[in-house]
């Protein structure tokens, strides 16, 4: 196909500035050469540009994901998969590993992602006992849907060496019972103790790097690719890297597996790694590049391991979580501002978000430099004064509403009126803050239409309101998954609007999205996804075809152990 060509007879949002409409947007070379009505854009094109009729469908800039873990994400659609509503249920989770046990050789460990015991009719968190009726025979590691903690059974106590006298590390915790057992559940930096990692990351953050070969998370990170393209994704930054996800990516991009853009955010633990050798993002080119740096302040709203200042009545870690004491946390963000970084810190209770802050703020007072952006990962619960703090600091708010759909009914059982605090996007508007959606994938469904769709109905899953004052209108939410999450990354100047001289990557939504009903927009499906000009998903895409050849490009294949 030409490289040359005119997409046209759309209604196109062009997230600039001004908001405008289009209805047609001409490519050239991968950039956008002209976007307009189709006579002025047909007029800036060669006359043999190759014209695509959209048929009235709605076009946005292609969606950038701030805060996805995109090659955990790849490995939990290949995982065996605990989450509700395949699993509803401690009976279901025993008889579910048990037979993943059975088709495995004895001393293999079993690893499933998404367990939710916040789901299961009692919401008893299940222990290693309960595990130990699947299986004696294997390790099995089953990953909380947080992913900020994970059971184990007995085997794998065993095959890492873990009893009732190991301490707990800094930053994580070991559940034990009234006598002192282990009850399997590892939380936060327990994590990496109890299971083969890639990488020691210490008590930088919870460790779900696990061995594995290259060509496995090579073709993993194919598939999941190619759903991202299918859910009309074309950058993503995945907060969370290591020299393991690094030689992923890279690889990938030899090959030309690396389907979507990619920005790289390295954790805390490469710190004085990175700075010895003077390297500080954003680094790199439009395809892989580095990004700011990752933290980690707590643990999560979704597990139960927050750091709040009034803290909830159940949960594994009803005080919440901590990875540092305030003055360690100040004292690494100070060394990586200085140094050139860009930081995101993991945030979600209040106590974690105002040490953040407090570092944040005590960084760039110590170092002024222009337009650091650093960013607040989750800001799940904010107070009033904290929100005020961000925008006399220019803090940019990473979040994630889906979270409200998802477990708001538990929010709102365990945080009672507090839930309706909860992602306060209309107050961080109001105050100028630059709010960013994001999914936090694996965690969350990687479609950024149900987050946008959650972000603008404030509905649980029962259907319950839950902070329906801090609801967003349709085109902030669009704007806040396009431009405002390429300002996040620093790559506005690329991507994130459709304007003349910037990349063309685009999505197709097959309908109105702007006259549909809220409570349809997650439904409505992506007919085409456009990135540097050319068609990578859609009836005119080799990669879409080849998807659809092996069975649809969410469908990760066989789960394997």
């Amino acid at each position: 196909m030409s490289p040359h060509r005119v997409f046209s007879n759309g209604r196109i949002y062009t997230a600039d500035a001004a908001g405008s409409w289009a209805e047609a947007v001409g490519v050239e070379q991968g950039r956008i050469r002209a976007i307009g009505s189709r006579g002025a854009v047909r007029a800036a094109m060669r006359p043999d540009a190759h014209e695509i009729d959209l048929g009235g469908r709605t076009v946005l800039p292609g969606l950038i994901d701030a805060h996805n873990h995109f090659l955990a994400t790849a490995e939990a659609l290949a995982s065996l998969d605990v989450g509700w509503p395949r699993v509803g249920s401690i009976e279901e989770l025993v008889a579910v590993v048990a037979a993943a046990a059975a088709g495995a050789p004895a001393g293999r460990w079993i690893r499933a992602v998404g367990l939710n015991h916040a789901k299961f009719p009692d919401g008893r968190l299940p222990t290693r006992w309960d595990l130990d009726r699947a299986t004696r025979d294997h390790p099995v590691v089953v990953q909380h849907v947080s992913g900020h903690f994970a059971l184990v059974n007995s085997a794998a106590l065993a095959a890492r060496g873990l009893g009732e006298r190991t301490p707990d590390p800094k930053g994580g915790r070991f559940v034990r019972d009234g006598e002192g057992r282990l009850t399997g559940l590892c939380l936060d930096a327990a994590m990496g103790l109890v299971r083969p990692v890639a990488v020691d990351i210490g008590s930088h953050g919870p460790n779900f790097h696990t061995e594995a070969p290259l060509e496995e998370m090579l073709a993993d990170l194919d598939r999941a690719g190619r759903a991202y393209l299918a859910a009309g994704l074309t950058t993503v930054c995945d907060p969370q890297v290591t020299r393991r996800e690094l030689t992923v990516y890279r690889e990938a991009r030899r090959q030309d597996r690396l389907h979507v853009r990619t920005v790289c955010m390295p954790l805390s633990s490469q710190l004085r790694e990175l700075r010895a050798i003077g390297l500080a993002g954003p680094f790199g080119d439009d395809r892989l590049a580095i990004g700011g740096m990752k933290f980690y302040a707590d643990g999560s709203l979704i597990g139960g391991t927050a750091a709040f200042s009034a803290p909830e009545a159940e949960g594994p870690a009803p005080g919440g979580v901590t990875y540092w004491q305030p003055e360690e946390l100040g004292a690494m963000i100070a060394e990586a501002h200085a140094g050139g970084w860009q930081v995101g810190v993991h945030a979600q209770g209040d106590r974690a978000i105002g040490a953040a802050l407090d570092a944040i703020d005590s960084a760039m007072r110590t170092a002024p430099r222009p337009d650091p952006r650093h960013r607040i990962e989750h800001a799940g619960l904010p107070t009033q004064a904290q929100l005020e703090r961000m925008a006399g600091l220019g803090v940019i708010t990473v979040n994630q509403p889906l979270y409200l759909r998802d477990s708001g009914d538990e929010f709102l059982r365990r945080l009672g009126e507090r839930a309706h605090r909860l992602q306060p996007l209309r107050d961080e508007l109001i105050l100028g803050i630059r709010v960013v959606l994001s999914s936090d994938a694996f965690v969350a469904s990687h479609r950024p239409l149900e987050t946008i769709a959650a972000a603008i109905r404030r509905r649980t899953q029962r259907g319950e309101p839950i902070g329906a004052a801090q609801a967003l209108k349709l085109e902030e939410a669009v704007r806040a998954y396009t431009i405002e999450a390429a300002r996040a990354t620093f790559m506005e100047d690329r991507v994130g609007s459709l304007e003349p001289g910037k990349l063309a990557d685009l999505v197709v939504v097959d309908g109105d999205l702007f006259a549909a009903p809220p409570e349809r927009l997650a439904d409505l499906p992506v007919w085409m996804t456009v990135v540097g000009g050319e068609v990578v998903w859609g009836a005119a895409s080799p990669l879409s075809a080849r998807a659809l050849r092996t069975g649809g490009p969410a469908s990760g294949g066989t789960p394997r152990p």
